[in-house]
Parts: structure tokens; sequence; C-alpha cells
């Protein structure tokens, strides 16, 4: 897997940020300055760090400092970072340190306003798989800023057996009864209160409910209270999330917070520092 500085040396070489020609031909060598990452939109800071590692991966002698602590709420108007120094490398850092914050901004706050809304439930909120490829660890630890939990890093974190896994097994008593000989942590999708039983039957850690209505979950729950772990997924929105959240389960996984959210908005303004 690449580490965060390879993610970063590529993001810089795709954006040929080595080879910026407007500030090679415009800006004299060796001008300082001060930039302010500004916040155009109220939302949750993640990523302040990424976007200091870009900078300081692209010009060691930048000086970066965050005004919003990891996870700290932000309003529209606000300073998120100062980063001071050569005025070039500033501005060819500039759109690879705000592609990530933004996102990451972006993947926070959403979670932020899912964890709200089910205050006091004891629910929790939680993340899919459904990531940026190679960017999962900042996507979820984004969700983490933002008041979520993370579902399954990878594949080989846990046991997740799906429809296609029963497919394939021949049954769901089967894929089950394969599955325990890894030792590992499973979990089992019902799309049915028939599942359901059959997966209490045979003995699992968690159980998610795949888009149960809401009279369905509350059935599950009551199955399943005391017996397993109840995560439902799929068809949940802020709409109804607190109508779920208040059936008796124990945790949703919403892939909407990786896949769908919309990034911060979040701009660069330069100020000039003479020496």
């Amino acid at each position: 897997m690449l580490s965060l500085d390879e993610i970063i040396k590529y993001a810089l070489e795709e954006d040929k940020a080595f080879h910026d020609v407007t500030t090679a031909y415009i800006l004299e060598q060796g001008k300082k300055g001060k930039a302010y990452g500004i916040a155009k939109s109220d939302g949750i800071m993640a990523g302040g760090w990424v976007a200091q590692k870009v900078f300081s991966n692209l010009d060691p002698t930048l000086f970066f400092s965050q005004k919003k602590e990891e996870g700290e709420a932000f309003k529209k108007g606000e300073i998120l970072f100062e980063v001071e120094g050569e005025i070039s490398s500033i501005l060819k850092g500039e759109r690879v340190a705000l592609n990530f914050l933004q996102r990451m901004c972006g993947i926070a706050t959403v979670t932020s306003t899912f964890v709200e809304k089910v205050k006091g439930t004891g629910v929790k909120i939680m993340d899919t798989r459904k990531t940026t490829p190679l960017l999962r660890t900042l996507e979820k630890y984004a969700v983490r800023a933002g008041g979520g939990l993370n579902h399954r890093f990878d594949l080989e974190e846990m046991v997740l057996i799906k429809e296609n896994h029963i497919t394939a097994a021949g049954s769901l008593r089967n894929a089950i009864r394969k599955a325990k000989r890894s030792g590992k942590f499973i979990e089992v999708e019902v799309k049915n209160l028939e599942e359901l039983k059959i997966v209490l039957e045979e003995g699992v850690s968690r159980v998610m409910l795949d888009n149960f209505t809401l009279e369905k979950i509350k059935e599950a729950a009551k199955m399943a209270k005391g017996k397993v772990e109840i995560e439902v997924s799929g068809g949940v929105k802020l709409e109804n999330i607190e109508e779920i959240a208040n059936t008796g389960l124990d945790m949703i996984s919403i892939g909407y917070l990786t896949h769908s959210f919309q990034s911060s908005d979040i701009s660069l303004i330069l100020g000039y520092q003479d020496e």
C-alpha cells in the first residue's frame, strides 16, 4: 500500500507542481509571502496535517500553521491555516493541498451531521469501504474527525458474508459454518427475517439488515436484541435516520459519507510580505 508521502508525491507530480510555468515566468525568485486558507462555507476541520505535508514535501522551508484543530467546527470566513515562505512554492502546492483538505473536511462535515441526528440514541454512525481508491486511510480518518466510526478497513480485517458469498457457498448456513473456521469476527448481511432467523441459530458476532423497511427493522431488532450486534445499511438518509436509530439497533453504516459527500469550499488567499 502506498504511504501518505508517496500519495502526495504522485499528486504533486500529476499537477506538475515542480514545473509550474506560471510562477516561473511571473514571480521573482525568492519573493516571500504568507497565504491564508479561508473557509467559504461552514464545516468540520479534517486533514490540516495532510495539507501541511503537501507544502513540506514541495518545499521544506515553508512554515505551516493550522488555526483549527482536527474535528473542530469552523464558520464561513474563518482562517483554517496559514502558510508562509517563498510565494512560488506556496502557489505550486495550493491546488494539491486544497484538494486533500476540501475532501477531508467535506467527509468530516457530512459525518458530523449524521452523528448529530442520532445524538442521545447510543447508535454509532459508521462508514463503508466505498472510498476513493488509494485514499481510504485519509477518508476513513475524516469520518473519525467528524465523530463517526470506521467499519472494516479492508477484506482481511473481518469476515463479512454478503449475498454473493451465500450464492457461491450454496446456502447461508454453509457460508457461516465455513467462515467460522477463520477464527475472525463474523458479520452476516441478511435480506429478510427468514435469513435473520438462520443467522441467530448459527451464532455470529454481528448482523447487517440490508435495505429493511422501518417496520422490518423494528421486528428484526426485537428478534436479535441481546443475541447479536445489529447494524442497518441501505436507504439511510438524514430525513429518516432518527426514526431508524430509535428502533433498537446498535449501528448504522452509510456509504454516502465517503462516496457522495460535498467537498468543503476552501480558498487560499495570498498576502505579500516584502523583505
